[in-house]
């Protein structure tokens, strides 16, 4: 049987976190401010890799279980 999983960003968590706003990780990742907020509201629900690369490294993400959440 074939399992299926959902990958969710926790996006919104981490900048809380970081204290930072989605106009600031815009500016430190060079990703469009819309395009952050649609994948902190949820509406986004394909992600290039460029995109979550960047996201990434202006977070500093060193674990991506920190960025991402996979529920079955």
């Amino acid at each position: 049987m074939r399992k299926n999983y959902t990958l969710k960003l926790k996006l919104k968590s981490l900048l809380e976190e970081r204290g930072l706003t989605q106009k600031k990780l815009s500016e430190l990742s060079r990703v469009r401010e819309s395009t952050i907020s649609d994948i902190v509201r949820g509406s986004r629900t394909l992600i290039n890799f460029e995109h979550f690369e960047k996201l990434a490294r202006a977070l500093e993400i060193s674990e991506i279980t920190e960025l991402i959440d996979f529920d079955e």
